[in-house]
């Protein structure tokens, strides 16, 4: 996958890019790194300077925060096709979480002086960039209200309902309780309480490749979604 042709391809899909011609998207493929992280590796830290725009091409990451006493918190999941780190584009501000491999990751990082080019000369490229920034902070002001507002089982329930293809969640290697319990804000022995009491309900069913929801309306009330 270091092919910048293939990055080409995929730069040209991208609605944050929409109106740039050919040679600009040439030109922002071509000054693009490639870089494989393992499992666990750190792409950056909380803190860091960090001056490129990040496409995860595969793998999967997670946002978080750290406090003194070592607890943490999942800000957010990234899946393959996502784009992170928009602040320290913009912004040029350091990172203000960490972001860790949670499996092996291939990432192209798209620097910032490529990236300074194309928004000075498409001023509407960096709007658009903007817009992509506004969903994100969208998502943290709706994490910091569930997490203030709303139980862990109402949190759970919520993210089971999100993220359901029909009425199933492909468990993936890495989505365990340890790091599911981290995004919601809790620990891992309150969140197995929590899916037993589910289950005993009736709402969910799971082994170790999938998650059923069998009450969608069941669990949209446990989500505390009724009104909305």
């Amino acid at each position: 996958m270091t092919d910048p042709s293939l990055l080409l391809k995929r730069l040209q899909s991208f609605e944050f890019l929409r109106g740039l011609d050919e040679a600009d998207l040439r030109n922002l493929a071509e000054s693009a790194v490639w870089k494989v992280f393992a499992p666990n590796a750190i792409i950056f830290w909380e803190g860091d300077s960090e001056s490129n725009l990040y496409f995860l091409q595969y793998g999967s990451l997670k946002i978080l925060k750290s406090s003194d006493d070592g607890r943490e918190q999942v800000l957010r999941f990234i899946s393959a096709g996502e784009l992170f780190n928009e602040i320290g584009v913009l912004a040029k501000r350091p990172n203000p979480a960490t972001a860790i491999a949670l499996e092996e990751s291939g990432i192209w990082l798209l620097p910032r002086q490529a990236m300074e080019a194309i928004i000075l000369a498409h001023p509407q490229t960096a709007l658009q960039i903007i817009g992509n920034m506004a969903d994100k902070i969208i998502g943290l002001v709706t994490l910091a209200a569930d997490l203030s507002l709303k139980t862990v089982e109402a949190r759970y329930a919520k993210i089971l309902l999100d993220q359901a293809e029909g009425d199933v969640i492909e468990r993936r290697r890495w989505t365990n309780q340890t790091e599911l319990a981290a995004h919601l804000g809790t620990v891992p022995d309150v969140l197995s309480r929590v899916i037993r009491e589910l289950t005993k309900a009736g709402l969910i069913e799971m082994d170790k490749q999938q998650i059923r929801i069998l009450n969608r309306a069941g669990l949209a009330e446990r989500a505390m979604l009724r009104g909305d």
